[in-house]
């Protein structure tokens, strides 16, 4: 015979309808409650109907996560199985499920995302980057569907909730730090010029190089994807300059890979002829050589709190949107020289 909730609420000795509420996960059910109702269902076997659940209350359970399109090979850069770990550990404490896009294009991305809101598939969902101008982001705005961004939105900030760093000022931290070192030739590696966090950490490296007097210097500035070649070919065109930089802040650290990669077989040393200074302190940035700085997001919690900031969305459809900060820190290791002017 199936077990029933009934029989859960009698092992567990609290009414069927405590047991209903902690499947919901109810956040008016204390959490000493919770595990012995859970406690019970494991002991007996019991699997809820999710499905049944979810026609009922017309919910999912289920949370859409936006990834860049997968043409592009972001899917090898460590910061989104990183920043995936956070969304899983929110999601699981709140007993959900996760829906991953998939798309080679843009277009083909849309069209997914098209089919999850019209589809009824998700309750909301989290986009993993933030750009100019991007359609997704534009589309689920206008259809006034529940939504997160990791990153600082382009346009309409103070509408959209969204989990981001304080990108502007990581930058113009890291900059100063090479200032300070000594360094005043630093020229600045980003990933794509759409991405709002390839444009926030630039406008910090420019204001602390304009407010040490040094003027910025446009060849002294790449854009290239954030990946291992793009790395590469920054390095490349640097170093071919007449008047070439004495440090690098690369905006990735999947792509310093690259740069590193790059200067080696140049046969430039870090941080001997030149020093490097990365972002997001992933496992790459500890185990490179030389071990890199690096600063570190807390990718993880920007993920986890994306989870809990679209479940307020969701829960509370009519509350204003809200801007969470998760901290940085820079990670000082010895890919940086002090230099003597």
């Amino acid at each position: 015979m199936a077990v029933t909730i009934k029989d859960v609420a009698k092992l567990a000795n609290v009414a069927p309808s405590t047991v209903s509420r902690v499947i919901a996960n109810n956040p008016r059910i204390s959490e000493k409650t919770k595990r012995k109702v859970r406690k019970a269902m494991n002991e007996l076997g019991y699997h809820p109907n999710f499905i049944a659940r979810s026609l009922a209350s017309k919910s999912s359970d289920v949370l859409g996560i936006i990834m860049p399109k997968s043409g592009d090979g972001s899917f090898l850069n460590p910061f989104f199985p990183t920043v995936m770990k956070g969304l899983s550990q929110a999601a699981h404490d709140d007993r959900l499920g996760l829906q991953i896009t998939t798309g080679i294009t843009e277009e083909e991305i849309y069209d997914e995302v098209e089919k999850m809101v019209h589809g009824g598939r998700v309750d909301g969902l989290i986009l993993l980057y933030s750009k100019v101008g991007d359609n997704v982001l534009n589309y689920l705005r206008e259809a006034n569907f529940p939504f997160v961004v990791i990153g600082k939105p382009y346009q309409y900030e103070s509408s959209i909730s969204h989990v981001d760093n304080d990108n502007f000022q990581a930058g113009k931290d890291v900059a100063k730090y090479l200032l300070d070192s000594g360094h005043s030739a630093i020229a600045f590696i980003g990933g794509n010029a759409e991405l709002v966090v390839t444009i926030e950490r630039m406008k910090g490296y420019e204001a602390a190089l304009m407010e040490a007097g040094i003027p910025v210097r446009k060849d002294y500035v790449i854009h290239e994807d954030f990946m291992l070649e793009g790395g590469k070919e920054a390095v490349k065109r640097l170093m071919n300059l007449e008047n070439s930089p004495t440090a690098l802040i690369v905006a990735d650290d999947f792509m310093s890979l690259g740069v590193l990669n790059m200067l080696d077989e140049l046969g430039i040393d870090v941080p001997g002829d030149i020093s490097v200074f990365s972002f997001n302190n992933v496992l790459l940035a500890e185990l490179s050589k030389p071990p890199l700085c690096s600063v570190d997001i807390n990718i993880e919690s920007l993920g986890y709190q994306a989870v809990k900031l679209l479940l307020t969305r969701i829960k509370e459809p009519g509350s204003p949107a809200m801007r969470m900060i998760v901290p940085y820190e820079l990670i000082v290791r010895s890919s940086v020289a002090k230099i003597k002017n």
